[in-house]
């Protein structure tokens, strides 16, 4: 009886991209996945159809479904990990380029709710930009 609840939790816990927006910073939590952006720390925002080739470093990939830690194939060399919480792989994902180098890929079951996400990160980057002089 325990396991069948702990597969209930786990599966919960999985099921979707759980989020939570701050006046500062956006949360994302899938599971064990955890990740928090600060928006003054966002360097640009872009929709995309696939995400690139990676190495799964953990994580799981099922159905529709990926989410954990990737690390690219151009950086192997390198610690370079690359955040995924997708939620439905045919749909288009949001890639979130922080702190100049680091890579968040996100969207939700959702597409319209994913536009919205964009939208929302979008109007981020404007206000978090510099003035230019």
């Amino acid at each position: 009886m325990l396991t069948v609840i702990a597969s209930i939790i786990a599966f919960t816990a999985h099921y979707k991209n759980w989020t939570r927006i701050e006046p500062d910073k956006f949360q994302v939590l899938s599971g064990i996945y955890y990740q928090e952006l600060k928006f003054t720390e966002l360097d640009s925002v872009e929709f995309v159809e696939r995400i690139p080739p990676m190495l799964r470093l953990s994580g799981f990939s099922a159905f529709e479904k990926g989410k954990g830690i990737y690390q690219e194939f151009k950086d192997s060399l390198t610690d370079e990990k690359v955040h995924v919480f997708v939620d439905n792989f045919s749909q288009q994902k949001i890639r979130l380029v922080h702190n100049d180098t680091l890579l968040t890929y996100i969207n939700l079951k959702d597409s319209s709710d994913t536009q919205q996400l964009y939208d929302f990160f979008q109007g981020k980057i404007v206000l978090t930009e510099p003035a230019k002089k």
